[in-house]
């Protein structure tokens, strides 16, 4: 059992796929099929199961899949201490950004980041908050920026580095603006926009109008905050924006709420040791 051959369990076991871990691993398939083959010859245990396309875990591979996880962060986490003995910053980065943090808070960290450090190598990816916060629990990223979950995980280290006081909003000529105020009861009565269930910006609405036994009448959910608005300026509904996003197209409702605050930043898993190039990247943003 070593490093490669969990590393292709795993590809697998997250994909559901062993042509697309082979693509994401940029090996063969074959060989991706030859090292869970020994994989399961040395544990003499079936892990996928295979009927037709349909690759899932059997009880083994549910059970092996987090040993492993833990086993190839133990693997990143000894090259780390190794890698920072000299104090130098290089090597790769592996890091996830929220869209909206990717496009509205990211770019001028990146590119000091990128100025200071050019030996660094950005592995940069973009998605949704909930997404990357699993990739850190899980080990397979060293640091995310992200909407920050109410409820973190025991694992998780978070620290803020921004706020978005949100605002209630909607198209210049929907019929609320003819309000002097609006209440979540009217809200309810009318089409929203907003993140889908499982975001945490979403589960935080649910939780407000649920405290005053109401339900969100949500006609359209998507998880890029830029394509809500658009929705929104074109009269498709009400929704929760963050004030920085909020221009000439749009109408803030008054409303009798507190107000409502979300709150980015970065996490990191607990147990992992940051990279140097990780710790100056958190003291750019820190700055």
């Amino acid at each position: 059992m070593d490093n490669n051959t969990l590393q292709a369990f795993i590809a697998v076991a997250q994909w559901q796929s062993f042509s697309i871990a082979a693509e994401k691993l940029f090996i063969t398939q074959s060989a991706i099929s030859k090292r869970i083959a020994l994989l399961e010859q040395q544990l003499d245990k079936k892990l996928f199961d295979r009927i037709g396309r349909q690759i899932s875990l059997t009880n083994a591979g549910h059970a092996l899949l987090p040993c492993a996880e833990k086993i190839l962060m133990s693997f990143a986490d000894a090259r780390t201490v190794i890698n920072n003995l000299d104090q130098t910053v290089n090597g790769t980065l592996s890091l996830a950004s929220s869209h909206h943090i990717g496009l509205h808070r990211l770019p001028i960290v990146l590119r000091q980041f990128s100025q200071q450090f050019p030996q660094v190598q950005l592995n940069l990816s973009f998605g949704e908050s909930e997404a990357a916060y699993t990739g850190v629990v899980k080990g397979h990223l060293e640091l995310a920026l992200i909407t920050l979950a109410p409820l973190p995980d025991p694992v998780i280290c978070a620290q803020k580095v921004w706020t978005d006081h949100m605002e209630f909003v909607v198209a210049n000529d929907h019929s609320l603006t003819r309000q002097p105020s609006v209440s979540l009861s009217t809200l309810s009565r009318h089409q929203a926009i907003l993140p889908g269930p499982k975001t945490f910006t979403r589960q935080m609405m649910s939780e407000r109008f649920t405290a005053q036994g109401l339900s969100l009448e949500v006609s359209m959910s998507t998880n890029n905050l830029d394509t809500i608005k658009m929705m929104v300026v074109n009269g498709l509904g009400w929704s929760l924006l963050p004030a920085s996003m909020i221009d000439d197209t749009i109408k803030v409702l008054k409303t009798d709420q507190p107000t409502i605050y979300r709150y980015l930043g970065f996490i990191y898993h607990r147990e992992r040791t940051l990279s140097n190039a990780a710790k100056q990247f958190i003291k750019l943003l820190q700055d």
